[in-house]
């Protein structure tokens, strides 16, 4: 598989993580078995949160990497946090808290990267900064990101940290393209033209903080998978006609239209089929021409000025 650096930092990984969300879920012989391949796919970013299984996620995780070969030096490990229930919680309190929570769970000593979870509206950043350079020093934590934050969120909270954010995660996926459908309606009346938030993508790119593309093969937010889904019927013909063009899977072509994009956008793919995954993951040996990369676009209903 391909290698990024994320963001500005010294991590090189696998252009396409694993996110362990539904961890919880199995059991440790299971699990260890979607880490040893998703490791012998050339995938080494796990990617975690403390609401993950309600933290039962990152546990299983931890019990399934020692049942296998894969040692912590061969992996990068990232978690996040600030999602409570009924509200959300960048406190410098929480923030600590939560870290060592993690730590616990996964068993080490440090995570590689440390994002926050969804916006909280009531973020004091000198309080944020002063948790980030408490886990930086300690060595809780090498490098620090966010996720669902728009410019000038990361802008407020740049102010006050010592050092670059590496990542955003944000959702992306062929049937949800919000950050890109903005950038080919300017100064145009109609609803895409709208810029809902305030142009990210262009902003990590000036920024060199990597995207990492969540829910990459959802529609909306929980309502389900689109690859597949005879809901969506012009978007899988497209990409049952490219999977037959590159022998591969149809997710496998969802994933490089992704990986197609010049920002070195991460997708962080949730599946724990051990076979799903390596189908993906070729998805990092396809270049989708110019003309295919429209064409899903197209296909997934999004119309060109």
């Amino acid at each position: 598989m391909k290698k990024i650096q994320l963001g500005q930092s010294d991590l090189q990984v696998g252009e396409i993580s694993l996110g362990c969300m539904r961890m919880s879920e199995l059991s440790t012989k299971d699990a260890s078995e979607v880490i040893t391949n998703a490791v012998e796919n050339g995938v080494d970013l796990f990617d975690h949160a403390d609401i993950y299984g309600k933290g039962e996620s990152e546990s299983v995780f931890a019990e399934a990497l020692k049942k296998t070969s894969v040692s912590r030096e061969d992996i990068k490990l990232q978690t996040k946090c600030g999602i409570r229930k009924g509200f959300f919680d960048f406190s410098k309190e929480h923030i600590l808290e939560s870290v060592e929570g993690s730590l616990k769970r996964l068993n080490t000593d440090h995570v590689d990267s440390f994002l926050l979870h969804r916006p909280d509206a009531l973020m004091e950043p000198e309080e944020v900064a002063e948790a980030f350079t408490n886990l930086k020093e300690s060595g809780k934590v090498r490098y620090f990101g966010v996720s669902n934050q728009n410019p000038m969120q990361m802008e407020l909270l740049k102010k006050y940290m010592g050092e670059s954010l590496i990542v955003n995660q944000l959702q992306l996926s062929i049937v949800h393209t919000p950050m890109i459908d903005a950038g080919f309606n300017v100064n145009m009346q109609n609803d895409p033209a709208v810029v809902r938030d305030s142009n990210v993508l262009e902003y990590c790119r000036l920024n060199d903080i990597t995207i990492q593309a969540w829910s990459p093969f959802q529609h909306g937010m929980i309502e389900g998978p689109f690859v597949g889904n005879d809901a969506f019927p012009e978007v899988n013909a497209k990409l049952q006609e490219l999977a037959e063009k590159y022998d591969v899977t149809d997710s496998a072509i969802a994933i490089a239209w992704i990986l197609r994009h010049p920002a070195n956008i991460q997708p962080v793919v949730g599946t724990m089929n051990t076979q799903r995954m390596e189908d993906i993951a070729k998805a990092s040996h396809i270049v989708l021409s110019r003309e295919e990369w429209y064409e899903l676009y197209r296909a997934a209903g999004n119309d060109l000025p």
